[in-house]
């Protein structure tokens, strides 16, 4: 009997688990729904932005623009863009693992110099980073209990005026984009200096340039106001799209994680009734010889 209401408990803490995981995979679809909204509409802008900007940097001169200039990386800001909260699969380990992958392969000097700074957006990378003693900057984590382009343009800021001061040379960001529900690509790109797009040769020149091939822009007003204006926007909202990706692909990731719960809850739930049901069985068939034997003692007697 002991067996029996020790199989009986762990079926209800079971069948409570799976309702408590439905009830997060239908959370998270609600608030993937917002999120996706707001990535699919800011994305072709964002896209398109720094392609124009990607190719009008590739013609400007050195000293165009504070944020184009090229320096020997040997200080380096890495932005880890995550989430608040877990229960979400791989999805936080899998931004940071990518992160400590550049800092190994691109910056171990830097690294052993102390020349390795982190900005986290997200509590899960602020906590990993914090812990192992890296130069965590500042605290972003309630970036997400608004998430709006104000508040992300105020963390960009900071990133662009240490870039202008010297504090850093290289500027990388690492943070899931959003392909759908069930898939999040990880993405590593350069923040700062703003990129450039190669530089067209003219003898191969065709109808239809490559794409990401430098492109000739008729200008207006003029190309400094573009540079002043353009380029600091185009950052803030680099930053901000890859905070919106993020964002949704974190949903993404819980509602996939929350759906596999459910059904391994589903599978434990079969197997603890059954185990429940064949214990049932041996202590019925249990009682029914104890009974046969003492009727059987007594007519003997």
């Amino acid at each position: 009997m002991a067996n029996l209401k020790e199989v009986r408990n762990r079926i209800t803490s079971v069948s409570s688990t799976q309702q408590i995981t439905k009830a997060m995979k239908m959370v998270s679809a609600a608030k993937l729904k917002r999120a996706t909204n707001a990535i699919v509409a800011l994305r072709p802008y964002a896209n398109k932005l720094g392609q124009l900007l990607a190719n009008l940097s590739a013609s400007l001169e050195d000293g165009s623009s504070p944020y184009l200039a090229e320096r020997e990386p040997n200080k380096v800001l890495v932005v880890v863009v995550n989430s608040n909260r877990g229960l979400a699969g791989a999805f936080n380990m899998n931004a940071i693992k990518t992160a400590n992958n550049i800092i190994a392969e691109k910056y171990t000097s830097q690294l052993n110099a102390g020349n390795v700074s982190i900005v986290a957006i997200g509590k899960k990378a602020q906590e990993y980073y914090t812990r192992r003693k890296y130069n965590v900057i500042g605290n972003n984590n309630d970036v997400y209990l608004e998430l709006n382009f104000l508040n992300v343009s105020k963390i960009t800021e900071s990133i662009m005026e240490g870039f202008v001061k010297g504090d850093y040379d290289r500027v990388e960001l690492v943070y899931n984009q959003f392909r759908n529900a069930a898939v999040q690509i990880l993405t590593a790109e350069q923040l700062l200096p703003v990129p450039k797009a190669p530089k067209a040769d003219p003898a191969k020149a065709t109808k239809d340039a490559p794409k990401g091939m430098q492109v000739d822009y008729i200008l207006e007003p003029s190309q400094e106001a573009i540079v002043e204006q353009l380029i600091p926007k185009n950052i803030k909202i680099q930053l901000y799209k890859a905070v919106l990706d993020s964002h949704a692909s974190e949903h993404g990731a819980r509602m996939t994680a929350m759906d596999k719960a459910t059904d391994n809850a589903g599978e434990l739930l079969k197997a603890l009734k059954l185990s429940y049901n064949q214990a049932r069985q041996a202590a019925i068939t249990t009682e029914l010889t104890e009974i046969v034997s003492g009727a059987a003692a007594l007519s003997g007697a």
